[in-house]
């Protein structure tokens, strides 16, 4: 592709490897700076000698290529904040610690905690920095805390856990992507909150924002419609109910809840059409570029200039610098360089779902939509606007389908519907929600406007909802792994090239492209129907047991439903196995080729057995001396689930250190999986 051939495009992929590499290995500051400084060396000595020779040195090449994805490796590098000297986990104990934090972020809350992203500003009185997760419980009776807030608490640092089950979101990795490795639980109002003097942009803006929230419940506006204005126009996702997400996802329109590159899009969209007068004057497009730009930064500080809004804004002003230049060339390129930038800024954007996605998306718009548009090109503009937003439809999805499966994996088939239903409206929605919003701050809000933009967002929402219930369209619980996804794109981006192109040359390449697709899945498929496993899962106060042969799982549980159950479907999507089987109950003895399993419930029965068990699964806290278990058995391990209570894992876990046996608690070290 001609895109490769530009420098920025091959600095930026050396960028990325230099970012993942960096991600991979733990490379010491010290070793970076001599590779810096040997490679700089390098370069300059080829460049010297290909200066007097006056020929292409690929040598110099080389090192060019060697600089830049060292400096992928430094940037991750020294964005890690544990490098730094005055991190808080310099004064990590095992004891509480008097700890200065300020609010710097707001999560959604969940049944039992308000939960927070927070700066650590001292430990002990010593200056730190670094950002800790803080869990404060709902039976506090003081106000839930805002950007800014400062409190000091008396807690030490915990860990953030694993998951303790396979193949479940690790909100553990997710986090540390965010540089948080620990989080701080506070209890019964045991903290204090301290006046702050300084106030950060992130502060005025979530003031700014409640005082908009203020405004919009004096004219009326509550619940859910409250919820999409917060999430559509101000970015903020944390009050929207469970139902609503589901049904925004299943009709494969979950990206309208949050401030993404479709919304920025959107207003930039909006903006240039409002500033297009301006073109008449004397450097009039160097001013609309000016006032563009500024309103759509506006917009991201209003929307808390989160991750996810800064960089939608990023690539969005490059975007309009290329409208504004009127230079389809100058699109690719500006974008290229807009992820140069935001990598260089912050590598951790690499690795977060919503800048894969935004980007794929957008450069498939730019690349692949002319070409399903020019399919057809229809006479009359009622038909051609709805084609241009089908075409645009199909290329963003084209441009996200192979990641959105591997990391959500679910189809909604109704995609495009929802997307024609909502998104000519959106450009309106937007619109129509700054001027209320404006109106509601100077409490000129007439009532019928107010009330009609509230049964707009109603209307949305049961659209929405309507869409999402079409359950037969919608295909969940597909398997698909990284490498399925990477040859997928592969072949999307051979074959739009030989669609491009028509160069004949190209059509092996597309059918290698199909064959390697293909192979991939009869190979993962093979690998699946050839092992069989038997996993027994943490599950609070319940015991549940997965017998996988092949692709077949037989599931035994003591839950009062296991329909519908996380642990179970992201279980038979890791290992693309299906639920052949459901038994509500624990048997006693599991026969296995290399292990055999005695079950020991609540009724402490393991005597009269005629087998020799290797190994012994407590459930259901039974009252047994295990010491005496273990001296008429001899077990090689003892596994202990989250049926049983804590205190006599913690009995059970001192025995099996005497006796020296393997002890497996699946609260502390996650499900218990065994190959058969």
């Amino acid at each position: 592709m001609k895109i490769l051939k530009y420098v920025p495009a091959q600095l930026t992929i050396l960028l990325i490897i230099g970012i993942v590499v960096g991600h991979n290995i733990n490379i010491s500051l010290w070793l970076l700076f001599f590779l810096f400084s040997i490679s700089t060396l390098y370069l300059s000595v080829t460049y010297f000698i290909s200066n007097k020779k006056n020929t292409q040195n690929y040598y110099f090449t080389f090192g060019g290529y060697a600089i830049f994805i060292l400096l992928g490796i430094s940037s991750i590098t020294l964005k890690n904040a544990t490098y730094k000297k005055n991190n808080y986990t310099t004064f990590l104990s095992d004891n509480s610690n008097e700890i200065v934090l300020i609010i710097d972020d707001i999560l959604k809350p969940n049944l039992y905690y308000n939960s927070y992203i927070a700066r650590v500003i001292t430990v002990d009185k010593n200056k730190t920095q670094g950002k800790v997760k803080l869990n404060i419980s709902k039976n506090s009776t003081k106000k839930t805390l805002s950007i800014d807030d400062k409190i000091v608490v008396f807690e030490k640092f915990n860990v953030i856990d694993n998951p303790l089950n396979p193949y479940q979101f690790n909100y553990k990795n997710y986090l540390a992507k965010q540089q948080v490795h620990h989080q701080i639980t506070i209890y019964n109002n045991s903290y204090f909150q301290l006046k702050n003097n300084n106030t950060t942009l992130k502060g005025i803006a979530h003031f700014f924002r409640q005082k908009i929230n203020t405004s919009l419940q004096k004219q009326g506006f509550k619940g859910n419609e409250l919820a999409i204005i917060n999430a559509l126009l101000l970015g903020q996702r944390q009050e929207i109910s469970k139902e609503i997400i589901e049904n925004y996802q299943n009709a494969g329109a979950i990206h309208i809840l949050a401030v993404s590159g479709l919304h920025v899009g959107i207003i930039l969209w909006i903006l240039y059409l409002l500033f297009k007068p301006l073109d008449r004057l004397k450097n009039g497009k160097f001013i609309k570029l000016l006032f563009i730009v500024l309103l759509l930064w506006s917009f991201a500080f209003i929307a808390g200039l989160s991750a996810s809004v800064i960089r939608a804004v990023t690539m969005f002003t490059a975007v309009a610098v290329a409208l504004v230049t009127n230079s389809k060339k100058n699109t690719y390129n500006i974008l290229i360089i807009s992820v140069f930038i935001l990598l260089l800024f912050n590598p951790y954007y690499l690795f977060e779902v919503g800048f894969q996605l935004s980007y794929l998306a957008v450069f498939f718009i730019v690349w692949v939509q002319p070409k399903l548009y020019n399919l057809w090109k229809p006479k009359f503009l009622i038909i051609d606007y709805p084609w241009k937003l089908l075409t645009v439809s199909i290329a963003a999805q084209l441009g996200v389908l192979p990641l959105s499966l591997y990391y959500f994996h679910q189809f909604p088939g109704l995609f495009f519907i929802a997307n024609l239903l909502i998104i000519p409206f959106l450009g309106f929605i937007l619109g129509f929600g700054i001027v209320v919003i404006i109106l509601a701050l100077f409490d000129i809000l007439p009532n019928v406007i107010a009330y009609t933009y509230e049964k707009v967002i109603f209307l949305l929402n049961s659209t929405v909802g309507w869409i999402g219930k079409q359950e037969s369209f919608l295909f969940q619980n597909i398997s698909f792994t990284i490498s399925s996804a990477i040859l997928s794109y592969f072949f999307i981006i051979l074959f739009f090239k030989w669609f491009e192109t028509k160069n004949k040359s190209l059509i092996p390449y597309v059918l290698m492209a199909i064959a390697l697709f293909q192979s991939n899945l009869i190979l993962e498929k093979y690998r699946t129907r050839t092992s069989s496993e038997i996993t027994i899962f943490n599950k609070s106060q319940h015991s549940i047991l997965a017998k996988r042969i092949g692709k077949n799982t037989h599931i035994q549980h003591t839950l009062d439903s296991i329909t519908n159950t996380n642990i179970i479907n992201d279980y038979c999507i890791g290992t693309n196995s299906i639920v052949k089987r459901i038994d509500n109950e624990i048997k006693n003895v599991y026969l296995l080729k290399s292990e055999k399993i005695l079950v020991v419930d609540s009724m402490g029965v393991y005597t009269g057995i005629d087998f020799k068990p290797t190994i012994i699964w407590l459930r259901n806290s039974p009252n047994i001396n295990l010491q005496r278990l273990i001296n008429q058995i001899q077990p090689k391990k003892i596994i202990v689930d989250g049926s049983n209570y804590k205190s006599h894992a913690k009995q059970w876990q001192k025995t099996c250190k005497n006796n020296n046996i393997h002890f497996h608690y699946t609260v502390k070290d996650g499900a218990y999986r065994e190959k058969i």
